[in-house]
């Protein structure tokens, strides 16, 4: 008995189960629920996606997601420049500044250093911060990195490069579970870990 299957329904469920933390079932539902949209609906939906991978880059100062050459926390004069929040991810960004506590400038490295991953310190974003240090406006550079092994690991490895340069180097204070990630922390613990950050 052959089984019953609609090609374009698989292919747009097997799209969906490649999205992380999706699996099959939840897959099918979103699949589902989009074939139940009105034509425009689906339409707007699948050019929003377009549109983002067309527009979207990195800003040329931190490495930010951007939809021009600077984001727009680069280009907030009312940021302080003297310190810098180092993370990981644009994610990391998004959850800092949601606290309203850090009013100074990011970094995204994109990544960590992982000799598991075969990820050295020239395959993620070091070279363009240390290249932002050479101004001499930066006083403090904050390591928000998560707190895995990989995450100390960078921490560690930038915290030695620039201490010789004379910038405070300080750490994100331990509110944040060791093996957690800042986009799944909430608002008080990252404001409380911003607060009691100490010196690297």
């Amino acid at each position: 008995m052959a089984s019953y299957q609609v090609l374009p329904l698989t292919r747009l469920i097997e799209q969906f189960q490649r999205l992380p933390g999706i699996g099959h079932k939840t897959a099918q539902r979103l699949a589902y629920h989009v074939l139940q949209m009105p034509k425009a609906k689906a339409e707007e939906f699948s050019k929003a996606i377009t549109e983002a991978h067309e527009q979207i880059r990195y800003c040329d100062v931190c490495k930010n997601f951007a939809d021009r050459e600077r984001c727009t926390l680069c280009t907030d004069e009312s940021r302080d420049v003297s310190a810098i929040c180092v993370v990981e991810d644009p994610r990391d960004v998004f959850a800092l500044e949601r606290t309203g506590e850090f009013k100074g400038r990011y970094h995204v490295l994109h990544g960590t250093i992982s000799p598991v991953h075969d990820i050295g310190p020239d395959d993620i974003y070091i070279n363009e911060l240390l290249d932002r240090l050479k101004s001499g406006e930066v006083k403090e550079v904050i390591m928000a990195t998560n707190a895995t092994v990989e995450g100390e690991l960078t921490a560690m490895y930038l915290s030695k490069l620039i201490k010789p340069l004379g910038i405070k180097v300080t750490r994100l204070a331990y509110g944040i579970p060791v093996g957690g990630d800042l986009e799944y922390a909430d608002e008080v613990t990252l404001s409380r870990a911003l607060e009691g950050r100490g010196e690297f």
